[in-house]
This record gives C-alpha cells, structure tokens and sequence, in this order.
C-alpha cells in the first residue's frame, strides 16, 4: 500500500458538527473539501442528506459532491480510487485536502486499502434473487453465515442488497466479502495513514446527539423532504432496493408514501433510523485507535478542531 499524502480527515456521526467545523477550517487555511459520504453523492437528494447549501459549497472547493444519479451505485473501492486521485491533484494545486464525512467504509478501505473485489455479475446475481424467491432472504442471510459469519454478523435478516453481494462476492471468488475489507498489516497500514490526521467528534453525552438529530429530521420534513422524495419517485425509474434509496430518511418516506408505514410515523421512524446509524457510526469510529478526539457537545468543541489543525496545517 502507497502512503496517503498529507491530509486531515474531519468524522463523526450525522449531526455532530463536520459541515460546521469543515467551513470554519475552510476560512483559516486553503483546503480542497473531500466528502466522505455515500448519500452526497446522489443528484436530487438534497433536504434528506442534509447536503450542504450552495454558500456552502461555495465558500471552499468540494469534491465527490452530486457525482451520481440515485439510479447508480457507488461503491467503496470507487471511493478510493476517487479519494487517491484527489488527495494528488490538490496537493499539486499547493493545497491541503480535507476529508469530511460519516461514511466510516469510506474512512476504513481508504486508510487500510482495499483489494479488487468481483464486479457485479448478472447471472449470479440472477441465480442469487432465484435462490431468494424460493426460500427467503433470511435463509440466505444463514447461509452467509456459513461462509462469511464477519459479514453476515453486521447484516439484517432481511437486508436483501448486502446479503445479496456478499454472496456474489463470495462465489465468483471463493473468498469472503470480509476479506477484501480486512485490516492489512499493522505497519504497512500505519505507513499509510502516517501523514494522516484523523479528528473524531464524538458526543460526551449521547442525548445531546439524539437531540440533534431529532431537530434536523424535524427540519428536513419542514423544508419539504418530503416532496424531495415525491420528485424522486416520480421519475418511474427508482426503487426501495437501490443503494441511494436505502439512505436513513429516504427508506422511510418511501414507505410513508407507498403506505407501509403511517405517514404519522414517519418522522419518529426517521429519527429511530438516524439514531441507529449514529450509533453505527461511533461503533466503527472506536475502531479507528489513530482518532484524535474531540467532545462535539463540548462548548468550545469548534475551537478545539481550529486549534488542531493550527499546529498541524
């Protein structure tokens, strides 16, 4: 594995503070913004994944930012490709890259590396949606856990897109999805990420995290996220299963509309899903022992971060 260049890397959970304290960065020290989210990426979804505004996106150059349609997938591996070349390119440009976002497979198959998996494959998967139809995705959840129990143990029963690859992947080939994601050796992965530093928000106290969270989901739906996924749903080509529909708020409002799920639901749903992918997300942050962390419910948690990245920028 290649070492990364010189860049600092801002996670967290959804609604700790990374947008806010990435711009206040953006304002003391020239930086290029490199989003690390799976949802930012999509056109058209923009209330829902709390996108930033156009100021925003103006005050600082951001990239992997509305680089593809809801209708494409995105994987991690594209992530890396993406992320290397522009850790290069901004550092050619005499700047300083910033990475910014919760997507913490992002986070992880950029530091540790990731090998080539097998590409999407039709015919397996063919096999793999018949072989579901007759049984049911949770017999095909068990039988990952034959083969992959890694994997198998971070999905849901009924979680039919990831059980779904993680089977593709493991018989094109013979190797466990966990595999390719596994951490490499623990020098090489640190020669990677030497000149990397990483900055954790974490709350101190999670119910100042689920109070946020809350307020923004309140907020989405009074900015109209709801007409967003109407918009969404009305091209005639998405559907629940696809990756960028599957976005924590997105699913839920999908239901809401098909009537699965009581529109008078919706929002205590939304907030139970961003709650539990928060949690999620500080699980795999703990993974990551390089973190410098920073209490993101503490009253000066932004002048902590400036005052970080002052002495290392």
């Amino acid at each position: 594995m290649s070492a990364l260049p010189r860049c600092i890397a801002i996670a967290g959970p959804t609604a700790s503070g990374k947008t806010a304290a990435a711009l206040a960065i953006a304002q003391r020290h020239p930086v290029e913004i490199i989003s690390v989210d799976s949802a930012l990426v999509y056109r058209g979804m923009d209330i829902g994944t709390a996108k930033p505004t156009a100021a925003e996106l103006a005050a600082a150059p951001h990239h992997l930012i509305n680089i593809r349609d809801p209708l494409q997938a995105y994987s991690a591996a594209e992530f890396v490709a993406d992320a290397e070349r522009l850790l290069a390119e901004i550092h050619a440009r005499g700047r300083l890259p910033l990475l910014v976002g919760g997507t913490m497979l992002y986070f992880k198959a950029l530091f540790d590396g990731i090998d080539p998996m097998p590409t999407a494959d039709p015919a397996v998967r063919a096999v793999l949606e018949a072989e579901a139809a007759a049984v049911g995705w949770p017999a095909m959840h068990a039988q990952l856990a034959q083969v992959d129990p890694v994997t198998a143990a971070r999905l849901q029963p009924l979680d039919s897109q990831r059980i779904q690859r993680a089977l593709e992947v493991y018989r094109l080939s013979g190797q466990p999805l966990s595999s390719f994601h596994a951490t490499k050796d623990i020098a090489a992965r640190a020669d990677r990420i030497s000149a990397t530093t990483l900055i954790s928000l974490e709350p101190a106290d999670r119910a100042w995290l689920h109070a946020r969270i809350a307020l923004r989901f309140e907020q989405m739906l009074a900015a109209g996220f709801l007409d967003e996924v109407v918009t969404l749903r009305a091209r005639g080509d998405l559907y629940p299963d696809l990756p960028s529909m599957r976005c924590v708020g997105y699913r839920q409002a999908w239901e809401a509309l098909d009537g699965t799920l009581p529109m008078a639901e919706l929002c205590e749903r939304g907030i139970y899903a961003t709650r539990q992918l928060a949690k999620r997300q500080i699980t795999w942050l703990r993974s990551m022992p390089q973190r410098q962390i920073v209490a993101c419910d503490a009253p000066d948690a932004l002048q902590q971060v400036l005052a970080l990245v002052d002495d290392i920028a």
